[in-house]
């Protein structure tokens, strides 16, 4: 089976060395930032007590309390995928669409560095999702 030179992405959609070393630093620097702020958030979490208030401020304190632990679970999650978009790289499959095995593209790994689909693939997942949330 042969395949021809035209099937192939250009150069530019591959990742270079100095662009993979480059993203691992955006990822391990957003590993950091999401890990400090969680400690932060849990420490002034945990020191919160809003028991003595009347029934409008514990109210409100508990509201701000569940939007705060919402919060934390979304970074929670970021971690991980974080977390595994490293160990992506650490296998030298980091930059790699999960469906089609293509690039996923430099440009697309900047604003979003724990993609693992390429644009193509993902639009086509987000269309699939939409017509099945319309059914």
């Amino acid at each position: 089976m042969s395949s021809d030179i035209s099937d192939l992405p250009p150069a530019d959609e591959y990742l270079s060395e100095e662009e993979v070393v480059h993203l691992r630093s955006v990822l391990r620097e957003q590993i950091k930032l999401l890990i400090d702020r969680s400690r932060n958030n849990l420490g002034d979490l945990t020191e919160e007590q809003s028991a003595d208030g009347d029934q409008v401020d514990v109210a409100a304190s508990e509201s701000e309390r569940g939007h705060r632990l919402r919060f934390a679970e979304r970074e929670r999650k970021m971690v991980g995928k974080i977390q595994s978009a490293l160990e992506r790289v650490a296998e030298g499959e980091y930059g790699m669409c999960s469906e089609c095995g293509g690039p996923i593209g430099h440009k697309r790994l900047m604003a979003r560095p724990v993609a693992t689909q390429c644009i193509d693939c993902k639009t086509m997942a987000e269309r699939h999702e939409t017509r099945s949330w319309g059914s």
